[in-house]
């Protein structure tokens, strides 16, 4: 039987694809890659250059809408044409944005073909992107850093903040002003740095003070308690 891979393709830049994303895409014959309802696969527009004429392709068009998602009946749907491929003889690469393993739409697919050989190829996570894009270190020493969703109640999210050195807050997007808020009211506004679409050509960079207005969905806010030194 053939192989299932999770392909990272990392934050945006077709240059951070890996070697070894390349060599898989290249090698598979089915290509699968989420995308919203209505809207280009960010995830395909990547790999773009690494496509060819003749892969069979797999849109994994989900429902933007947060009471829905992840839309089960989707990656039901998905699955089956996917397992129906791998038990036909060809290998699978499903595309995925940043690394798989991070909040990645792989995962729910991956927990529905674990009885098939899978492989995951890594990637660099957005959260790396940002903070390079933003000469911003992250942790230090023995300093802790904590990974949230902006989707979080406040109450959870001051918990988080409290607890940890450093704080990577993703799915921004339309949480901005009210995480901008709290991150004021606890006083940590002047340690917070804001990236959307980092790595791409119109990515912007600012510190959180200076940013307004609403947020795409690739944003994110780092935020240290103290500098490095």
């Amino acid at each position: 039987m053939a192989k299932l891979y999770g392909v990272s393709v990392g934050p945006g830049a077709p240059d951070l694809l890996t070697l070894r994303a390349v060599r898989v895409i290249k090698s598979c014959s089915v290509i699968a890659y989420p995308c919203a309802e209505g809207l280009d696969s960010f995830a395909k527009t990547i790999a773009a250059a690494h496509l060819r004429d003749d892969h069979i392709q797999i849109p994994i068009t989900m429902p933007m809408v947060a009471s829905r998602f992840p839309a089960a009946e989707v990656y039901d749907t998905a699955t089956i044409e996917i397992e129906n491929y791998i038990r036909n003889g060809r290998d699978v690469a499903v595309l995925c944005e940043g690394d798989s393993m991070l909040y990645g739409s792989f995962m729910y697919l991956l927990e529905r073909l674990r009885h098939v050989e899978v492989e995951i190829v890594p990637g660099v996570s957005s959260i790396f992107a940002v903070s390079a894009s933003a000469s911003y270190p992250i942790v230090s020493r023995n300093e802790t850093l904590s990974v949230v969703s902006g989707v979080l109640d406040d109450e959870t999210l001051i918990k988080n903040l409290e607890l940890a050195d450093a704080v990577a807050i993703f799915k921004v997007g339309r949480h901005f002003m009210r995480l901008k808020a709290l991150l004021e009211k606890m006083g940590l506004l002047k340690h917070s740095i804001y990236v959307e679409r980092a790595s791409l050509d119109n990515e912007i960079v600012l510190p959180l003070a200076r940013a307004d207005g609403k947020a795409p969905y690739f944003s994110m806010i780092l935020v240290r308690k103290e500098p490095i030194g």
